[in-house]
Parts: structure tokens; C-alpha cells; sequence
């Protein structure tokens, strides 16, 4: 049961990763239970969640990478006149890429939308290998060692990193309508500058 365990947890890992509807941090949780109640080791938990997380997030990079222009064209990105949008997507991915891989580990709903777009935009494979697996190696050690620490209050700390997930949320959307109404006020001081 301790192989079938340890196998299990990876493979669910993965399909989180590549879009099983539920929670990656669910799993993890689960993954840090089991080694409280001791069905398996808290150092192997940690090992193999970390690199059940790695093997879906680098098949979403991937398989973007395979149907990139599929994928854009789905998006309505490669119809004529969206030249320019898509040009300044690729080099925003070039420019900012890594850092979007970097934070979309903590964003869970915003996650497998970057790594398809990484893959699709063609970031270097290293470069996202690095920046996943440095995000990675923060989030999913924080979340399997609070399974493991608070392994009888599972539920409270299921719903304390929900109400985290929505925070964070809100603070990104603050952060987000912030620079919109400054871009928009440049916008319109620079544009009664001109006249």
C-alpha cells in the first residue's frame, strides 16, 4: 500500500496539473495527511509531490509547445490584424515570461493558462523548468508540511487556504485596477498634452 500510495499521489499531481477539476492544494494537503498518520514517509511525500507537480506542469508546457498555433488560433490570435496583439504577447513571454511562471504557481486558476502560453510562445524549456521547479519548490513543501503538521485539523486548513487563494485574489485585482487607472490617466494627461 505504501508504493501504491506514493504512485497515486503523483499521478493525481499530474492530472491536477493538466486540469483535473480539483484542487492541486487538495492533493498536497492529503499527500502531508498521509505521512502524519504515518501510510507513508514525510521526505518521500515531499519528493514525490514535488515531482508529480513538475511532470503536470511541464506536460501543460508541452503540449502548448505541440498545438501553440492551434492554440492561438482557437484564441482568435492568428486572424489577420492581430499581428500586433500576438507580437506584443511574444515578447511580453520573453521579456516577463519567467516571472509569470514563477508567481502563476500560486495562483491556482491562472496557472495552466501561462504554461500553455510558455509552451505556445516558444519560452526557452530551461528557462521554464527553472522558474516552475523554484516556485514549486516553495508552494508544495509549504502545503504538504501543513497537511503533515496540522493532519487532524485538515478541514480548518483547507478552508484557511481557500480564504488565502480568494486574498490573494483580491489583492491582485487591486494591484491590476491600480495600474489601469494610472495607465489611464496618463493616457488622458498625455493626450491633453498633445492638443
Amino acid at each position: 500500500i505504501e508504493h501504491f500510495t506514493y504512485l497515486g499521489l503523483f499521478v493525481i499531481l499530474m492530472l491536477c496539473g493538466l486540469g483535473l477539476p480539483m484542487p492541486e492544494d487538495v492533493a498536497l494537503l492529503v499527500g502531508g495527511f498521509l505521512a502524519h498518520k504515518g501510510v507513508t514517509r514525510y521526505p518521500i511525500t515531499l519528493i514525490v509531490a514535488l515531482l508529480g507537480v513538475i511532470a503536470g506542469d511541464n506536460s501543460l508546457y508541452f503540449m502548448g509547445r505541440g498545438v501553440g498555433s492551434n492554440l492561438l488560433s482557437y484564441f482568435g490570435l492568428k486572424r489577420a490584424g492581430a499581428e500586433n496583439q500576438l507580437d506584443r504577447m511574444h515578447a511580453f513571454m520573453h521579456r516577463h515570461g519567467h516571472l509569470a511562471i514563477f508567481y502563476a504557481r500560486f495562483f491556482p486558476g491562472f496557472r495552466a493558462l501561462v504554461y500553455l502560453s510558455a509552451g505556445s510562445f516558444r519560452v526557452p524549456t530551461s528557462r521554464f523548468f527553472f522558474y516552475d521547479l523554484a516556485g514549486a519548490a516553495i508552494s508544495v513543501p509549504v502545503v504538504v508540511t501543513l497537511g503533515y503538521v496540522f493532519g487532524e485539523q485538515l478541514e480548518q486548513v483547507i478552508r484557511f487556504i481557500g480564504v488565502f487563494n480568494k486574498l490573494i485574489w483580491v489583492v491582485v485585482s487591486l494591484c491590476g485596477l491600480i495600474l489601469l487607472t494610472r495607465y489611464l490617466v496618463l493616457r488622458y494627461w498625455y493626450s491633453g498634452a498633445k492638443t
